[in-house]
């Protein structure tokens, strides 16, 4: 009913009413600003191809890296801390997955997430936060049409490439046409981090920054300051040759290797230094405290390294520590007050989970691979609860089929456009492709595959040649001793681990998780 003067109540009363009224509802309004402003805010980083010794850290004799070892004393050091994958395009899926990437088909570099997964952009953004991607994508193109694209994937907004880059970079925003940014590409990765990150705090929104560098993935190249500093490599690096990719051709070349870890190295810490002007910004605009940074590698060192330092055995590509243990640094004043460190095993997969625990969101209802490891940011986790599977699914099983499976995405729209410096199947941009799963066979289950628990990690197929190897990274981290003959209970164990956990991959390959309720 309208209020009239000539109703019961008094006009007094009735405007005494209706500023409690408003005055509950302004007060309300501000509490829930003042909760939302308390959300933490999010960095993911991830330099590519870059290994768990580049760092000085970790001891490397060459490298400088200040900001990471910085980073490293006074926040949280992960000992243990491992890619998804030995290769880079399923482990960026496993970063925003939470999932391992065999189950949406992301096998290899070029093969593209699939539209339907339910991303940690998704889930955040649900929640308030401001999402955004910049750098490497490498999860299809980053086009406007493309259904993969950073912002078909759950970001507000981005500034990407297809695939790797060097100074210069030629980015997509928002899915417009390539442009050039001028520039080092760390250096340019991050001004463009931290602009979006002052319009979310102008905003008052929590934030999401997912930043993947092009650094330190070949070809290389680097600015003359960063250079300087790695003149005085040993000469005996310059007696050995590497194969590479070339910078002036954008084909395959032979150079000495104290040449090319100058340039490398030279990346690396450019790299460094980039991360550095970003902690010094978030310092400046008073959000350091409570946003958590997280820096890894997205997979082992490249053969063109020559493993000059490394103590793991294996490389990129390789199932051995090698090929998928990397970096890992978490950097959270507010909850991580002094440095330590922590030898618990985690993963990229972990990544969604964790994060979505801290902001107060649900998980989606679909297997993950991940955990939450809220408890060991909080120094209450000493054994990881469940195993981490590892697994490079043989592609060959889906692209030499007679017919061809059917492309899960039409091919028009897995064709890339930002430019490369290097030829990929004989153009320099780089395209996209994924299948829908023909039935699973008993084929289906081989390719190299780890299964990796607190002390003992299952190795089967490792090198391709079908063992079996058992090795203890407690005691041998080298993983030079195979136990698999003298603790034939322990494979036996793991085995049936990893095939239960193989059987639940397969059903996701064939789009069960898609097919069943599993909404967000």
């Amino acid at each position: 009913m309208p209020w009239t003067l000539g109703s019961s109540e008094s006009w007094s009363r009735k405007a005494s009413r209706i500023a409690a009224a408003l005055l509950t509802l302004t007060i309300s309004l501000v509490a829930a600003r003042q909760a939302f402003a308390e959300k933490p805010n999010f960095i993911l980083l991830m330099g590519d191809d870059h290994g768990w010794s580049e760092t000085g850290y970790n001891g490397h004799p060459h490298l400088q890296t200040p900001v990471l070892d910085e980073m490293a004393a006074s926040g949280l050091q992960l000992n243990h801390f491992y890619s998804g994958h030995p290769t880079c395009s399923p482990t960026r899926g496993s970063v925003l997955t939470g999932r391992h990437p065999n189950r949406y088909g992301t096998f290899h570099p070029g093969w593209s997430i699939r539209p339907e997964e339910v991303t940690v952009a998704h889930l955040l953004a649900g929640a308030g936060y401001h999402c955004a991607h910049f750098g490497k994508w490498h999860l299809g193109p980053v086009k406007a049409d493309s259904p993969t694209n950073p912002r078909a994937m759950g970001f507000h907004e981005y500034v990407s490439h297809d695939n790797f880059y060097e100074m210069n970079p030629i980015f997509s925003r928002n899915g417009a046409p390539p442009e050039e940014f001028p520039g080092e590409g760390s250096e340019v990765t991050i001004d463009e981090t931290i602009e979006f990150i002052d319009r979310a705090k102008e905003e008052g929104k929590p934030f999401l920054a997912v930043v993947w560098f092009g650094s330190p993935h070949e070809p290389y190249s680097g600015l003359e300051k960063d250079l300087a500093l790695y003149d005085d490599l040993p000469e005996g690096y310059a007696d050995r040759k590497v194969r590479l990719t070339s910078m002036k051709t954008g084909k395959p070349t032979t150079r000495p290797l104290r040449d090319v870890l100058r340039e490398r190295y030279a990346e690396i810490t450019a790299m460094d230094r980039a991360i550095g002007t970003l902690r010094e910004h978030l310092d400046e605009a008073g959000l350091r405290d409570n946003t958590l940074v997280w820096y890894c590698g997205d997979n082992g060192s490249p053969p063109s390294c020559d493993r000059v330092t490394t103590p793991f055995r294996g490389e990129k590509a390789l199932m051995y520590e090698g090929g998928v243990r990397v970096p890992g640094v978490i950097e959270w004043p507010a909850r991580i007050s002094k440095g330590r460190e922590s030898d618990v095993n985690a993963v990229t997969s972990d990544m969604l989970p964790t994060l979505c625990s801290l902001a107060g969101v649900s998980l989606p209802q679909r297997p993950l691979d991940g955990i939450d490891l809220t408890a060991l940011i909080e120094g209450d986790l000493s054994e990881r609860p469940s195993p981490i599977g590892f697994w490079s699914y043989n592609a060959d099983r889906v692209t030499d089929r007679t017919p061809k499976p059917t492309p899960y995405i039409e091919p028009a729209l897995q064709e890339g456009t930002t430019p490369l410096v290097k030829y990929l199947a004989g153009k320099k941009t780089r395209s996209f492709q994924n299948f829908h799963q023909p039935p699973i066979t008993e084929e289906d289950y081989r390719g190299p595959r780890v299964l990796l628990d607190n002390r003992y990690k299952l190795v089967v197929d490792g090198s391709g040649d079908g063992k079996v190897e058992l090795f203890d990274l407690e005691a041998d981290r080298e993983e030079k001793n195979n136990l698999a003959s003298s603790k034939p209970e322990t494979v036996a164990r793991l085995q049936r681990q990893l095939r239960t956990w193989q059987d639940s991959v397969l059903e996701s390959l064939r789009g069960a998780d898609y097919a069943k309720n599993s909404g967000q």
